[in-house]
């Protein structure tokens, strides 16, 4: 009878989970995150201190990946180019954004129409049919310039020219202020009207109710918008590579751009998953400086 008992008594593994149902429900998302999460994440490590070529395998250890990107002028022009793609878009993004927002807070006939308008950029503004159709505005043949020469103005080239090709592939990236918009119209939404109401009483103009009420109330909301977009914009991919491949003369040539065509058109892994890693250390850095300001900026209003 013992041996009979103890033969249908249930498995440990069977126990575990019947004790652990939570297990189950994340059991597929926990595989996925371990073998394309977390396992890329582990071995580009690795990859970035060795030569490992994608066909010719691993011959040496080491420093040097590290050593050459620093050494390398055209990766560091590259990593200038992103700071300065970055630093164009972000404050332009947030700024547009936040103008919008405020726009259609009102309450106007057919603002929904409106929201959902301004919205769907962010939604189609990384697709490559988008990036085509903006090469084909902003090319030396496009609707823009047409639009110049019907009003006696010469063309200008916007795409082949180092001083306009990056301002045109940051307006892309610009004109996806969609996300960003919907969560500044919410934080909006959230400030009490009453003090807008006191503020008019007080004889304080727009302006002045805006930078002292509505500003300070929707700075958590601004803080994490520019968190993220600061990291979107430090991977940008599509909007280089169908635009312009990064010329003219390297002017539009990403981080993330270069980190493509040393992965998987050199072939150089190690090299690649070096730079991937140097990219990820000051998005971290950034995000670290942006998370230690918020407490002189952002207002919480659960703060005493």
């Amino acid at each position: 009878m013992n041996n009979v008992s103890n033969r249908r008594s249930p498995g440990k593994l069977y126990m575990f989970f019947r004790h652990n149902l939570g297990f189950l429900f994340i059991l597929v998302w926990l595989i996925g995150f371990l073998v394309f999460r977390l396992y890329p994440f582990i071995s580009s490590l690795i990859y970035s201190f060795s030569d490992f070529h994608l066909f010719n395998g691993t011959t040496e250890y080491g420093l040097m990946n590290y050593k050459e990107i620093f050494e390398d002028d055209k990766i560091m022009k590259s990593l200038s180019v992103t700071f300065k793609y970055t630093f164009i878009t972000v404050p332009l993004k947030l700024a547009f954004a936040l103008f919008i927002a405020m726009i259609l807070n009102y309450k106007v006939k057919g603002v929904n129409l409106f929201r959902t308008a301004y919205y769907i950029p962010s939604i189609l503004g990384g697709s490559v049919a988008i990036a085509v159709l903006w090469k084909a505005l902003f090319r030396d043949d496009g609707l823009i310039n047409s639009m110049l020469r019907i009003f006696g103005l010469e063309g200008i080239n916007w795409l082949s020219d180092p001083k306009y090709a990056l301002f045109i592939i940051s307006l892309l990236r610009v004109w996806q202020f969609g996300s960003a918009m919907v969560l500044f119209l919410a934080a909006l939404k959230g400030v009490p009207a009453d003090l807008y109401e006191a503020a008019t009483i007080d004889g304080a103009s727009k302006p002045r109710q805006f930078f002292s009420i509505t500003l300070p109330l929707i700075t958590p909301v601004v803080f994490y918008n520019l968190v993220t977009q600061l990291c979107q914009a430090f991977q940008e991919f599509n909007g280089p590579y169908i635009i312009t491949q990064g010329g003219p003369r390297n002017a539009t040539t990403l981080f993330s751009l270069l980190i493509y065509k040393r992965a998987f058109q050199m072939n150089e892994m190690g090299m690649a998953s070096a730079m991937a890693w140097v990219l990820f250390t000051i998005v971290t850095i950034l995000s670290i400086i942006a998370f230690i300001s918020q407490k002189y900026w952002v207002y919480y209003g659960d703060e005493k």
